[in-house]
């Protein structure tokens, strides 16, 4: 059995233009999250807790679009855009378990960020290595427990509605409109996961922001000020973004909508967000982007001196 795509697929004479636009993305993807990983075990000045939970974020982006994008890519020179059912489930595996893992890895980070502004002087303290540890692990641990739970729930289900996809990847809730069998099993489960790892870690954010903003505030000094805040400003933005966009993903109206839209929207959050994390984190970090250069111009000077040599023998 094989599930057919259709995003992207109203647009036949713009497929060769699709391929350019998302291989781009992608390359731009992995190449800035690889970078933010090489940085971050490299350089001794980021072996802290923030930028040990953006590595990790960093691979979690890179996980996340593999999942989606490659298959997408080949789609683009294929009449049919397939993916075998085998395919779909483990695509629908690792697409939950990033996403799951996201939401409760955000929450732990602003933690981080709560703790630095609120708690400074108790923040080594605090965010020991051991915790960090912790806390990274219990985010890929929910996130790999609520995968399974939804995987299994929906591998188990009987397809025979049709075998048509208003999509390009594999979802739960797409595959249980095309099942027989009951389902009322798999969405309250899809309603509980979505409270526990999407809302809560949402709300826990919330509140860890409004503890942060209070703090800043008392702050007398604007200069003071802007410096608590500039540390917070990166991940705000990310978490804007990802809260924002998977929201409108999964809570607009179901109808009313066009499968460009839906393609469009889906994109936008799982897609065009895992390439803007790096390039925020980047642009906004004075430390990341000095780190970056420095990197950048040992690279040339190690490549250049074989070079200089070579022509000095000559």
């Amino acid at each position: 059995m094989e599930f057919i795509f259709l995003g992207f697929s109203n647009h036949p004479n713009l497929q060769i233009l699709f391929f350019l636009v998302f291989l781009v993305i992608y390359t731009v993807t992995l190449l800035g999250n690889t970078l933010i990983l090489t940085l971050t075990r490299a350089d001794p000045t980021f072996h802290t807790p923030m930028y040990f939970f953006l590595s990790n974020l960093s691979f979690l982006d890179i996980c996340y679009m593999s999942a989606t994008v490659p298959v997408m890519l080949v789609n683009f020179f294929r009449h049919r855009k397939t993916i075998s059912y085998a395919g779909c489930i483990a695509q629908l595996f690792f697409l939950i378990t990033c996403a799951g893992t996201e939401c409760v890895l955000l929450a732990v980070m602003a933690y981080d960020r709560y703790v630095a502004i609120c708690k400074p002087l108790s923040y080594p303290s605090i965010m020991s290595k051991r915790l960090c540890v912790q806390l990274a692990g219990f985010s890929w641990l929910c996130g790999l427990v609520n995968s399974l739970v939804h995987t299994l729930l929906t591998s188990a289900i009987v397809i025979c509605k049709s075998d048509q996809l208003s999509h390009f990847f594999c979802d739960v809730p797409l595959l249980l409109k095309l099942s027989c069998s009951e389902t009322s099993v798999n969405e309250a489960v899809l309603h509980l996961a979505s409270a526990l790892i999407g809302l809560s870690p949402c709300l826990f954010t919330v509140v860890s922001y409004g503890h942060i903003i209070s703090a800043i505030l008392k702050i007398h000094s604007v200069k003071g000020r802007f410096k608590a805040f500039s540390t917070c400003t990166s991940h705000l933005i990310v978490v804007v973004i990802f809260y924002g966009t998977s929201n409108f993903n999964y809570n607009r109206p179901s109808s009313g909508y066009s499968l460009d839209i839906d393609t469009l929207v889906s994109s936008l959050y799982c897609i065009v967000t895992p390439m803007l994390n790096p390039v925020i984190y980047s642009l906004r970090n004075k430390e990341v982007m000095g780190a970056l250069k420095k990197m950048g111009r040992k690279y040339f000077a190690a490549v250049a001196r074989p070079r200089g040599r070579e022509g000095a023998r000559q």
